[in-house]
């Protein structure tokens, strides 16, 4: 490299979580699904539409002190089919994984579809069939594509 060329500098996370090869442009949506908005006090550094040999531009998210859940990983994969999670412990990287989209996810996606069951009070889990072209409610057949971060359940 000579001394011309620009580098990214983020500094290393001691322990955490690393999600790298997010889709470029969904690194707020990740942020989202994590629950992390600023007022939580977690050490975050975050770097949007940075170069990737693998899928040109990409997002990347690290998160100080803090595993993914498996819930967490199943709804990040389907905003990010190409991320790997990173496991970071004292500066090393000590499982690396990439996500896989799960056939179905419970519990975790609100239903917009007002009418739902899901929605009118009752004691039922969400559920919704993970598809190519998005997700589809079990209980009301509603399918959607976009917002996917919008519809986590708080």
């Amino acid at each position: 490299m000579t001394g011309d060329e620009p580098q990214l500098r983020v500094s290393k996370i001691r322990n955490g979580t690393v999600i790298d090869h997010v889709a470029a442009g969904q690194a707020l949506n990740v942020l989202a699904i994590l629950d992390i908005d600023g007022s939580g006090g977690e050490s975050v550094s975050v770097g949007m539409n940075v170069p990737s040999g693998r899928i040109e531009r990409k997002d990347v998210v690290k998160v100080e002190g803090r595993e993914l859940s498996p819930a967490e990983v199943d709804v990040l994969s389907l905003i990010a089919p190409e991320a790997t999670i990173n496991i970071i412990r004292d500066y090393e990287v000590v499982h690396k994984t990439r996500v896989q989209r799960p056939t179905s996810v419970t519990g975790v996606l609100e239903c917009p579809n007002h009418s739902c069951i899901t929605n009118a009070g009752e004691p039922v889990d969400s559920e919704f069939d993970v598809l190519d072209e998005g997700v589809r409610c079990r209980y009301c057949e509603t399918i959607f594509r976009e917002e996917i971060a919008a519809q986590i359940g708080t």
